[in-house]
């Protein structure tokens, strides 16, 4: 990994859990729908490509389609929102050693958040977690193309902090993140504390990073001046 001019951060299973909560809001629409809701180890390992997606895969998990079910889809979306906005972390939390993370880093580098969340509502949950204030900008995927492992998210992100793709680092927790970030030709770090690194084969080439602090740690190392001899 060399130096860098900017910091991306995926949203959900990087810097919060947020599993609680996106459970909460999908099985309350399938309720309200006279569907099958999902246990949390379930509806988990579906997290990553938004709530559109999200609600597909569990349409498709009780053998539904969501094509010939839109208006049902659209229902669960919409309560999914409502829900969501209502109360955005009241289940999940803030990882250990995130806020003790971006304190020193926002001093260092523009940080941004980078998510397949859509954008009002991943500041919902950054406004509820109190980490709003650290990032310059949130980039949530407002419409399908946006999504990870489209670069696009992370084009407009360098864009709009005046910085060349290939010096921002994506931080993520999935093989989307990476994906995006390779497709941007950005930098990425794999973290190790969320949702999808499991995923994520060891053959992929990718810095591996086991907590909040060794990634503060590593960062602060890129962006210490060198020394000189005398």
């Amino acid at each position: 990994m060399t130096d860098f001019d900017a910091i991306a951060f995926d949203l959900d299973g990087t810097l919060v859990d947020s599993a609680p909560d996106i459970a909460h809001a999908l099985n309350t629409g399938l309720h309200e729908a006279g569907l099958q809701s999902f246990d949390l180890d379930r509806v988990r390992s579906w997290i990553g490509d938004g709530p559109d997606a999200l609600i597909a895969r569990a349409m498709s998990a009780q053998g539904l389609d969501a094509v010939s079910t839109a208006v049902v889809t659209s229902r669960v979306r919409a309560a999914f929102d409502v829900i969501t906005l209502a109360a955005p972390l009241r289940h999940g939390m803030v990882y250990d050693g995130i806020a003790a993370l971006l304190t020193p880093l926002q001093a260092l580098r523009p940080l941004v958040v980078v998510t397949n969340k859509p954008t009002r509502l991943a500041c919902a949950v950054l406004q509820a977690a109190g980490l709003l204030g650290h990032f310059a900008a949130v980039h949530g995927a407002d419409t399908k193309r946006q999504r990870k492992p489209s670069p696009l998210l992370l084009e407009e992100a360098a864009d709009r902090l005046r910085v060349s793709p290939g010096r921002l680092l994506m931080v993520g927790d999935s093989i989307l993140d990476l994906r995006a970030a390779h497709a941007a030709g950005s930098q990425a770090a794999l973290v190790l504390w969320g949702y999808g690194h499991h995923a994520v084969p060891e053959s992929v080439d990718a810095w591996r990073v086991a907590t909040p602090r060794h990634l503060l740690t590593r960062l602060l190392h890129q962006s210490a001046p060198c020394e000189q001899n005398t």
